[in-house]
Parts: structure tokens; C-alpha cells; sequence
């Protein structure tokens, strides 16, 4: 299986079939999910594991009532992951995991309220979020496509 490259002359760009196999397999596709969701699933367990932790985090952004936010992010964090690893509904975990991040991401990242290196990490966290909520659309993506072929 090579992807292939229609302007002549550059076909040796074409993606080997080696390469091909060894990232297109249910496996490595499984430890892609894992690893998207990895910030989710254990900022999910920190916030059940340390509930009043999560519910202060929510007060400090501003969110009432604090625990019924904090409640809520448990749920869409470990929820969504489980869905997303579980390649089952992947549309609606990965969904709610990139609404999330959409959502958090303007409550917690404020680039344009800031200024100096402040406001250049900021930045930084609100694009890098941005690439996590486009992550998620390629993972429904591939899993639209349905199982490799041998």
C-alpha cells in the first residue's frame, strides 16, 4: 500500500509500504488513541481522585456551581476517552473531548487579555489546544474509513 503522488517525477515521495503498514494497523492505531486522550483520561482521574483540587480549579476560573463544572469535565474527560480508545461511538467521544477543549481553551487561555512572555505562552497553549480539537476530526476520519486491509 502506497499513497500515491501525482505529479511526475515525484513518485519516490510516495509513502512505502513498510511505513504504510506499520502506521495503518489496529494496533498502532490503538496506541494513537491512547495517547491522544492521555492528558484527558488523567486530568479526569487527578480531578475524581482530588475532587476538591478540581472543584478549586473551577472556582478560580470562574465556573458556579464548582463542583457541578468539575462533576461535569470527570464525566466529558474520562467518558470521552473511554470512547475514543474504545473506538466505539468515536464520533461522540472525540467530539466532546474537542468541544471541551474548544470550550476550555477560551476560559483558560486568554492570549489577548495578556501581554509580554505571558502573553506568548498563552498564545502557545491556545494553538497547540487548537491542533488537539483538529486531532480529534482526523481520529473520527480514520475511523470512518473502517479496519486496514491486509
Amino acid at each position: 500500500m502506497t499513497m500515491a503522488i501525482g505529479l511526475p517525477g515525484l513518485q519516490w515521495l510516495a509513502t512505502p509500504a513498510i511505513v504504510a503498514h506499520v502506521l495503518d494497523n489496529p494496533v498502532t492505531l490503538l496506541l494513537a488513541r491512547i495517547c491522544m486522550t492521555l492528558p484527558f483520561w488523567v486530568g479526569g482521574l487527578v480531578k475524581l481522585l482530588d475532587w476538591q483540587g478540581g472543584v478549586v480549579e473551577m472556582e478560580k476560573t470562574g465556573l458556579r456551581p464548582a463542583w457541578a463544572f468539575n462533576l461535569t469535565v470527570v464525566i466529558v474527560e474520562l467518558g470521552g476517552s473511554a470512547l475514543v480508545i474504545a473506538d466505539w461511538a468515536t464520533w461522540l467521544g472525540a467530539g466532546a473531548l474537542g468541544c471541551f477543549t474548544f470550550l476550555s481553551t477560551f476560559i483558560a487561555h486568554r492570549f489577548w487579555r495578556a501581554t509580554g512572555k505571558v502573553r506568548a505562552a498563552e498564545l502557545n497553549s491556545f494553538l497547540e489546544h487548537a491542533t488537539i480539537c483538529t486531532a480529534f476530526i482526523l481520529i473520527v476520519v480514520v475511523g470512518l474509513r473502517g479496519p486496514p486491509v491486509p
